[in-house]
């Protein structure tokens, strides 16, 4: 549970139909597997200790006698387990048979939940055997002990506050408004289902829909365990398609047709952190479910679920590629906007050949062509200095040419070495200043030639250099409209690549390839043998971890230690443990200190769930002290060195 992932397992047993006898054994046999496995949750299909397709056998009394001492041999079988098992059964009270999800945990029957909605249409014909729970939870005797009885039960961890679980069966998750809805409202964070929902043509993609939207719509967790082979077939056809979703994202899905268990690990912090940001997310007014605690370890779980190394990015090339279009259109329409607004026809962007000022330049362009505007509308300028390169140079120039635009070239190495002059500077002395002056230098020319063009500066840099403060204050930090302001370093790379690979110029297209090879520098040191001598990544730290960083501590508020503990999984094949940890607290240290940059940003346009906007996303005092997050960092290196 360390990090706040629980481990959970949904598992589709061999079942015979009415061999209680042998469904309980292979039930705690599985129980057993999951055990070794790690699992704190385990979910069995709906009344998998009988059969879900009994039929008029749920009328005979030994049948639900054989199913009650069955939950008694589960319970005793949990005894010296770690974790809680949910388990689905007929169970006769007071005269009524109901469809209830036994929980079992530390040699005891928790709690039965009941089905509250039952389908009586099609193939289902619930009602002619059981009855809908009742309306509130209450508690009953059950062979002589009180357990909690009813829908929406609660079962809190003891070791694990936040661990909060309720179950439903089947066909409530399908109803207009699941049981789980309420239970969430009263502060369940991990849904589980036990379900027997048989086989038809397309009914699996759907049922995957329905559990990720419940999961997202609720911010929980769920685990859904569906009946399979062993039911009988005499009408239907049950798949064993189990599926564990967290927050709209499925993490795990078993292959149909088979029968057996699948495992992932809910992130209980990240949905409790998702809750906190999100405030159409409510609390109940009142608590009125029953709450019922037990036990669970505290350990590390072990992670088996993929955490992606470049989360803003999508894996799939087609899904990529739709969402760098719609980025480009979110950019392009932020900027359409401002000028319309300001009734400006021109627009100056300046040009190094490096990937930032491509992409604002591809988007203006793209932008001019919404408006009709004519692409010479479009100042590029590009500003050569001591540290630019003729590879840089000559790309610029050919993208500023190819795209339509008025290209202007003015060097300001001149400029600079007057300004050094004036302020006592050695040229020689390559330090700071000596980068800096030629930051702002550049930003005074591109606001000046705006103001001869009647025209707005559009800003070239990107967040992950907004995030580390690797922008000069009143120099590439300014501009009077930031399109890159919320996409990330990894993802401008994607959106150039992708603007290369469909467009239809091949001279362009050649052009935008080299920009893509060519390293992450802002060239303000003189190049060695006429190459780039100033590589970014060398300095700051690779942007692939950078961004990743970003990510999972502005998304999801995950501290250091979780954050260290992710990268060091999803980098392990590309990073030392060692040199995460290094660039790591590089980051906190740069993301903190540099606050005040992010403080003055000029407007810019929001393009995904992370921005650092300090009107919208991201309001953070500029002298915020960072003192706790590198306690909790040196405390997970101290870790690492025990285990060296």
């Amino acid at each position: 549970m360390k990090h706040g992932f629980v481990k959970t397992a949904a598992v589709t047993p061999d079942i015979r139909v009415a061999d209680v006898a042998y469904n309980t054994e292979q039930i705690c046999r599985l129980i057993d597997k999951t055990a070794e496995e790690g699992a704190k949750v385990t979910v069995f299909p709906e009344l998998c200790v009988t059969g879900y397709t009994c039929g008029d056998l749920f009328t005979q009394e030994l049948l639900l006698k054989r199913a009650r001492e069955a939950l008694h041999i589960i319970a005793s079988h949990t005894e010296g387990k770690d974790g809680i098992i949910f388990a689905g059964a007929p169970v006769a009270v007071d005269g009524e048979l109901y469809n209830v999800a036994a929980a079992f945990g530390g040699g005891k029957i928790l709690g039965l939940t009941t089905k509250t909605f039952l389908p009586n249409y099609g193939e289902f014909y619930e009602m002619r055997q059981f009855r809908p729970g009742p309306p509130q939870a209450r508690e009953i005797f059950f062979d002589g002990e009180r357990i909690p009885f009813g829908p929406q039960l609660l079962f809190t961890a003891r070791e694990m506050d936040s661990l909060i679980i309720s179950a439903e069966i089947c066909e409530d998750v399908w109803s207009p408004v699941p049981p789980s809805i309420e239970a969430v409202r009263e502060g369940a964070v991990l849904i589980v289902n036990c379900s027997a929902s048989d086989e038809t043509v397309g009914k699996a993609d759907y049922r995957r829909s329905l559990i990720a939207g419940q999961s997202a719509r609720l911010i929980c967790g769920y685990v859904y365990a569906n009946a399979g082979e062993g039911e009988s077939t005499t009408d239907l056809v049950f798949g064993g398609h189990n599926l564990i979703a967290e927050n709209g994202t499925v993490l795990a899905c078993a292959r149909r047709f088979e029968n057996g268990v699948v495992y992932s690990e809910i992130d209980i912090q990240r949905l409790n952190g998702e809750r906190r940001k999100n405030t159409t997310f409510q609390a109940a007014d009142e608590r009125r479910l029953i709450r019922i605690p037990f036990s669970i370890g505290w350990e590390e779980t072990k992670l088996t679920r993929q955490f992606p190394a470049l989360p803003f990015v999508p894996d799939e090339t087609g899904e990529r590629n739709r969402r760098c279009e719609e980025i480009l259109m979110i950019q392009a329409m932020g900027l359409k906007k401002r000028l319309m607004h300001t009734g400006a026809e021109s627009a100056v962007v300046g040009i190094s050949g490096g990937l930032d000022s491509t992409l604002a330049l591809l988007v203006t362009a793209k932008a001019f062509d919404m408006l009709g505007y004519d692409r010479s509308g479009i100042t590029a300028v590009t500003m050569p200095c001591f540290g630019t390169t003729d590879r840089t140079y000559r790309n610029a120039c050919k993208m500023g040419r190819k795209l339509g635009a008025e290209l202007r070239e003015v060097p300001i190495g001149d400029s600079v070495l007057c300004h050094f002059r004036d302020i006592g500077h050695s040229k020689d002395r390559q330090d700071v200043t000596f980068e800096n002056a030629q930051a702002r230098e550049r930003t005074q020319v591109l606001m000046d030639i705006a103001n001869q063009t009647g025209g707005l500066v559009i800003g070239t840099g990107d967040m992950s250099e907004l995030a580390l403060g690797w922008a000069t204050y009143n120099g590439d930090h300014m501009s009077m409209y930031g399109v890159n302001a919320s996409v990330p370093k990894t993802l401008v790379k994607h959106l150039v690549h992708y603007y290369a690979d469909t467009c239809e110029d091949k001279e362009l297209r050649e052009v935008l390839y080299d920009v893509l090879d060519t390293p992450v520098s802002p060239e303000l040191l003189p190049p060695k043998d006429g190459v780039i001598a100033q590589k970014t990544e060398d300095l700051v730290g690779p942007y692939e971890l950078h961004d990743f960083f970003l990510y999972y501590m502005l998304r999801f508020g995950y501290a250091p230690g979780k954050i260290f503990r992710l990268a060091r999984e999803t980098f392990a094949d590309e990073y030392s443990p060692e040199v995460i940890y290094k660039w790591l607290r590089t980051f906190y240290r740069r993301f903190f200190s540099q606050q005040f940059k992010r403080s003055c940003l000029p407007d810019g346009p929001k393009v995904g769930t992370v921005a650092l906007s300090p009107r919208g996303d991201w309001r953070m005092p500029s002298d915020a002290s960072v003192t706790i997050w590198i306690e909790e960092l040196e405390t997970a290196g101290k870790e690492l060195k025990r285990q060296n």
